[in-house]
């Protein structure tokens, strides 16, 4: 039996099931969290829900995560795994809510207009 939880962040999607009855193994895209991603902040990221809620050790959590850079992707399965321990106990919302961990960080990359270097960055201007 597991527990599933949805998280998105700028264009990573990441499916997050937490597994009942496991050592606390955390596998992302069939390897293990540390070795898929290579900073330590993103590891954090990755278990600031479980750390919050003291459930570290319980789940086997398994996590397929697509699209994005790589703190994208661990932003996603933060929200993700903040989700899915929402379905193990209602009761985790006030301390997730408090912390900012259930809502979706909206913020996306805006597209380039014509005429322009980037987004809203114009080309310099000169006088002569």
């Amino acid at each position: 039996m597991y527990y599933e939880g949805l998280g998105r962040r700028k264009s990573a999607t990441a499916r997050v099931r937490l597994h009942v009855g496991g050592n606390g193994q955390i596998i992302v895209n069939d390897k293990p969290y540390q070795e898929y991603f290579g900073r330590e902040r993103d590891w954090l990221c990755v278990m600031e829900a479980l750390k919050l809620t003291q459930t570290e050790g319980q789940f086997d959590i398994t996590v397929q995560v697509k699209g994005g850079g790589e703190t994208g992707q661990s932003e996603a399965i933060r929200l993700g795994m903040a989700r899915a321990l929402l379905e193990v106990d209602p009761e985790f919302r006030p301390r997730l809510r408090k912390q900012g961990l259930l809502t979706r960080d909206s913020r996306e990359k805006e597209r380039k207009k014509p005429g322009l270097k980037r987004a809203r960055k114009a080309p310099q201007y000169t006088k002569r």
